[in-house]
């Protein structure tokens, strides 16, 4: 099986392994840091299928495709780091539903919980991309962000490349288990985002009601 035979995004990342070797695995990697649609959890097993096939090693896999999330999340850290605190909160405050009072309490929970809200993102689909932007616009330390951003999406790449790698022609089996995952994910953001919006529309009635 070759790039030519899969289609879609699994087309489009083989023949970028294909023709740039470890390097193209790396700027797979780094698309998908900027443009969460693109699926890791695909590209990541075919960055291990393609290893095997002798396109590069396995060890090139797994540098290159942990220097590409690296690379992405670092482009989006500065995004937030250029959005900066007070132009968040200006935004913030024209947004409806929200008070100025959440943004602090999301804040407080960033200062404590920041470093682990990094690690175990690069974990998580839609998170490990988000994370990188309130890690900037709250300035933590880049290079605790780096090692935080390297370490924990080592761990997730080496998981999906060795998988992709000893599975070989047999890479897709990985994908209905990570496709889960992910559903699962976006399942409970959702339930939550409903039930934060129902919550503050109720709020917000009952404040009208009392003439506050």
């Amino acid at each position: 099986m070759s790039g030519e035979e899969l289609t879609g995004v699994a087309g489009w990342a083989v023949n970028l392994m294909e023709t740039l070797g470890g390097p193209g695995a790396g700027l797979a990697i780094a698309a998908e840091n900027l443009f969460p649609p693109i699926p890791s959890e695909v590209i990541l097993p075919l960055a291990g299928f393609t290893a095997s096939r002798g396109s590069f090693t396995l060890a090139e896999a797994l540098i290159w495709t942990t220097a590409g999330s690296v690379i992405g999340a670092l482009a989006l850290y500065a995004l937030g780091v250029a959005l900066g605190r007070d132009r968040m909160r200006a935004i913030w405050d024209r947004l409806p539903l929200v008070k100025m009072s959440d943004l602090d309490k999301t804040e407080a929970w960033f200062e404590r919980h920041g470093r682990k809200a990094v690690f175990f993102g690069r974990m998580i689909p839609i998170f490990r991309s988000l994370i990188s932007i309130p890690a900037g616009v709250e300035r933590m330390p880049v290079h605790i962000f780096g090692l935080l951003t390297l370490a924990g999406s080592a761990i997730w790449n080496t998981i999906f490349v060795l998988a992709g790698y000893y599975l070989g022609e047999n890479w897709h089996r990985v994908e209905p288990y990570a496709d889960t995952f992910q559903k699962v994910v976006i399942v409970v953001v959702v339930a939550l985002v409903v039930w934060w919006v129902v919550r503050r529309a109720l709020e917000n009635n009952r404040a009208r009601s009392a003439g506050v």
